[in-house]
């Protein structure tokens, strides 16, 4: 399938995404989507890229993928901002169950956009949270926006088979256990080696359930892991995810894989970032009409925030950065 004539990358920001965040000693804190903005403007993308507004998800949507008890009690947690919604990582804080929504929703207006065409492509830095279970809070994760993004794909749009490529330092939970089973869904995840980093998932070995066996790659990464090392194994999971044939793919670049994340022990540089970006927006274009959606996820470097996601949007514009 051909390239769109134009790339129109949508990028969403603003104040209801910046509020999303634990404050200012927590490692998730509410600098990281002004890092990401300023890198934007340094770089001259800002004048590049569509500029999208946040938009909150209803309530109903929230509920495609998580529990409805598990909604309420994230509302009745956010009137407070008192206790947590995990066993420690994720405070809660006032207002948490207005910005979280803005996350969702923007993902899911990212969606719409780009099967309507009025997006090429799209970004937004604060999503990507997939730790969270469809019943509880986890890993600084609050709702899941990348399971509300598939289980909406499907029960909306129609869209049955996708690809989720996660290159985050943590193993993506959340998003591959609660779609184990489902053969529809080709899941690739890179991440740090479970044995030394949370939350200590994601072996080789677990590729899927019952019909889905198979349609799940895990590709767990030794400390110290750089470019090199994920560049090397790319390959096979781009011919995975080729095989898949996914009518949509969602990709999870957290900044955390870069080195000197606070959290995390891997050495990529935002080159691998912008690597894998090119190609799934390579075969986003040949096998499902150029649908591609990233999001930021993790990082707890500012600086690697700026470096990493500028270089995912100058590969999202492709020829015209």
């Amino acid at each position: 399938m051909s390239k769109p004539s134009a790339t129109r990358v949508g990028v969403y920001t603003g104040q209801s995404l910046a509020d999303y965040g634990f404050g200012p000693e927590h490692p998730f804190n509410n600098q990281r989507h002004e890092a990401f903005i300023q890198a934007l403007k340094m770089q001259g993308l800002d004048t590049r890229i569509q500029h999208c507004e946040p938009v909150m998800a209803e309530a109903s949507a929230l509920e495609r993928f998580h529990t409805p008890e598990y909604v309420a009690r994230v509302r009745q947690l956010s009137l407070t901002g008192q206790g947590y919604v995990d066993y420690g990582d994720t405070p809660a804080f006032a207002g948490m169950y207005e910005t979280t929504r803005s996350v969702v929703g923007s993902v899911l207006d990212a969606i719409a956009q780009i099967l309507a065409g009025t997006l090429t492509r799209a970004f937004i830095p604060i999503a990507g949270l997939h730790h969270a279970r469809r019943d509880g809070g986890a890993g600084f994760c609050i709702f899941n926006d990348c399971g509300v993004a598939i289980e909406t794909l499907r029960q909306v749009h129609g869209i049955r088979c996708l690809a989720y490529v996660d290159i985050d330092a943590h193993h993506g939970d959340g998003v591959f256990y609660a779609f184990e089973s489902d053969s529809d869904l080709c899941v690739v995840d890179f991440h740090e080696d479970g044995r030394y980093l949370y939350p200590g998932t994601g072996r080789p070995e677990e590729n899927g359930l019952g019909p889905a066996r198979g349609s799940k790659l895990n590709v767990p990464m030794p400390p110290g892991a750089g470019d090199a090392a994920i560049l090397e194994r790319w390959p096979e999971a781009e011919a995975f995810i080729r095989e898949a044939r996914p009518e949509f793919i969602l990709l999870q670049c957290g900044a955390d894989s870069l080195e000197g994340d606070p959290l995390t022990h891997l050495r990529y540089s935002e080159q691998a970032h912008a690597h894998v970006t090119r190609r799934l927006c390579r075969l986003a274009d040949e096998r499902c009409q150029g649908r591609l959606l990233a999001l930021g996820g993790g990082g707890y470097n500012l600086h690697n925030i700026g470096r990493a996601w500028t270089a995912v949007v100058r590969a999202l514009l492709g020829n015209e950065a």
